[in-house]
């Protein structure tokens, strides 16, 4: 643990490692480690990476490699309410880089940030496989289809309205 430059918690450590040990700390399983850890983090800090590449024997490098190029891993903490708009052809014909403008604008983020309460992050995707329904939004797993730059507003008020009333309860 020395190599740890931040203090993790230690229940955090120990289910990193309980993780890596469930795949026998078999370097070859570092993607299963990685998804299993920012199901279980939500993302994946430098101080989990330098966990895992001492659990599986592997480099730190080797690690970051890894999250750095795959675009489902985040080393960033995701908002409550991720948003993710398609980006792939049928959609960025149908509008989705204004749909992406908007959130934008009414966010007050960038893709790949999360807003100041931590309710939403904006990222765009490739492809979702809902062509039919260009263009596309994904907030958490529920599709919204057929958008237009005037729809965020209500979608970004239906589910602050939501996160409030789970704040409440």
């Amino acid at each position: 643990m020395s190599s740890i430059k931040i203090k993790v918690k230690k229940e955090i450590i120990e289910k990193i490692e309980e993780i890596c040990k469930s795949f026998d700390n078999q370097s070859g399983e570092l993607i299963n480690v990685l998804h299993k850890t920012q199901e279980y983090l939500g993302y994946l800090p430098a101080e989990a990476q330098e966990i895992i590449a001492r659990a599986l024997n592997i480099s730190a490098a080797r690690v970051y490699g890894v999250v750095s190029f795959y675009s489902f891993f985040s080393m960033k903490p995701k908002g409550k309410c991720p948003v993710s708009v398609c980006m792939g052809t049928a959609c960025y014909v149908r509008g989705a880089d204004k749909i992406v403008d908007e959130f934008k604008k009414v966010l007050n983020i960038a893709v790949g940030e999360t807003d100041n309460d931590g309710v939403f992050s904006l990222a765009s995707l490739r492809c979702v496989g809902a062509c039919g329904l260009a263009p596309v939004v994904l907030v958490g797993d529920k599709v919204h289809g057929r958008l237009a730059a005037d729809d965020v507003k209500h979608i970004v008020k239906e589910y602050r309205e939501q996160f409030a009333k789970l704040a409440e309860a």
